[in-house]
């Protein structure tokens, strides 16, 4: 494997971690308006407020998502999935 290998996998890794993941929540159902009904994310939400008594519990998966779904992922959440997704895709190819 060459240094045009690597490259090549970190950028794939970049890709996958930066853009696939906002993608992959929105289309479960996370998105900018809220939860969408009869979603992957409703049924998630339902379960999650039938176990906490009603509500969502802050910093719970359901709401995570919801926050990425919404807003994106944070700068910082970002940068880190870039760098893990970088070596995983440098090392794979």
């Amino acid at each position: 494997m060459g240094l045009l290998g690597i490259a090549l996998g970190a950028a794939l890794g970049v890709g996958t971690a930066t853009v696939a993941i906002p993608a992959v929540v929105g289309l479960a159902g996370f998105t900018a308006a809220g939860v969408a009904a009869g979603s992957v994310a409703s049924s998630m939400m339902s379960a999650a407020a039938v176990a906490n008594g009603g509500a969502v519990a802050t910093g719970s998966a359901v709401a995570v998502l919801q926050s990425i779904g919404a807003a994106g992922l944070s700068t910082a959440a970002s940068a880190a999935l870039s760098s893990a997704g970088a070596t995983i895709g440098a090392i794979l190819i």
